[in-house]
This record gives structure tokens, sequence and C-alpha cells, in this order.
């Protein structure tokens, strides 16, 4: 008879704890703080590593730990009764060929999805949109612009019931257009 496998730990070849790496990641993160300094206060507390550990377990565990936090987060969204996503999309050059970028930001501002089409259309939209519900769930309302694209692709069975459309209603999402490479 096989036996089962053990779960792997990321941590598995470090001399380090997994709170020792945490703590020392969310410290460069949280705080501005040089490599150096996260060093010299982690030294205080008797935990004796380089600068270039602080730097190579950012670089290694960082991206993991922001994904578990934005994991959680959504998840306590998901609880949250007015739950309001804002929607909207921009041109982008890519190549020197016009793209559009669609993006979905929640009513705190986070942004939920990104998505980067040919195309600024019905089918491009509702493929945006039930990729957004299919990683975050339902929403209680979504905020466009006056694109005719958002109401035709909520026309369809399964995305969203309600929708919100106003002059300066989007602004959550138009204000927060941030350099996008890829």
């Amino acid at each position: 008879m096989p036996r089962a496998k053990k779960p792997t730990s990321l941590f598995r070849y470090f001399n380090s704890s997994p709170e020792v790496i945490r703590l020392e990641v969310m410290m460069y993160v949280r705080f501005p703080m040089s490599l150096r300094n996260v060093e010299d206060l982690l030294a205080e507390r008797g935990i004796d590593i380089c600068h270039e550990t602080v730097r190579f377990w950012w670089n290694r565990f960082g991206p993991m730990f922001a994904a578990d936090i934005k994991r959680q987060r959504i998840s306590r969204m998901r609880g949250f009764r007015n739950w309001r996503w804002h929607v909207d999309e921009v041109f982008v050059k890519i190549n020197d060929e016009t793209h559009y970028r669609w993006r979905a930001v929640d009513h705190e501002g986070e942004e939920l999805e990104s998505y980067v089409t040919k195309k600024r259309d019905k089918k491009a939209a509702l493929r945006f949109l039930k990729k957004v519900l299919k990683r975050h769930g339902k929403a209680e309302a979504i905020v466009t612009d006056g694109l005719k694209s958002y109401p035709a692709a909520m026309r369809e069975p399964g995305t969203l019931d309600r929708r919100e459309m106003g002059r300066w209603l989007n602004n959550r999402v138009e204000n927060s257009h941030l350099p996008f490479r890829r």
C-alpha cells in the first residue's frame, strides 16, 4: 500500500522559523526601513541574520504573503452586504498596438481584477465580468461608465442584476489608473 505524501513546507530548507521569516518580510514591507535597518532591529531582538537574507526572503516570500493577505481581505469582503465594484476600461499601447485594459476595483479602492483585450465590445466585457465573478463571487452592484458593452453583457444569464451609472459615480476607478506593463 503506497504511503501518503506529507505536505511539503515552503520553509523546510531554511534555518529560521516561518514566524521569523514572516516577521522580517512584514517589517520590511510595512515600515519605511532599509534592509540594514531591518537587520539591526532583528539583531536587537536576538535574531542574527544578514541584510541580504532579508532581501532574499522578501523576494521569495513577499508575493506569497501579499497574495495571502489579498485572499483573506476578499473573503472578508464577500460577507460585506454592500460590496460594490467599480468597473472601467482604459486604452493602453502594447507594442504600438491599441489594447483595452479592463479593471474592477471594489468600493475601498483595492483592485480586484485586471484583463487586457484587443476589442472593447460585449464579448470582451462579458468575458471580463465572468472572470471577476468566478474569482470573487457576486457583488451587490456594479458601477460603470456609459459604455454600452456593460448593459449588453449584464443581460446575459449568470451575471449581475444591478448596475449603477452616473457622471461621477465611477470616480473610484477612474482616478486610480496606474501605469500598466505586461
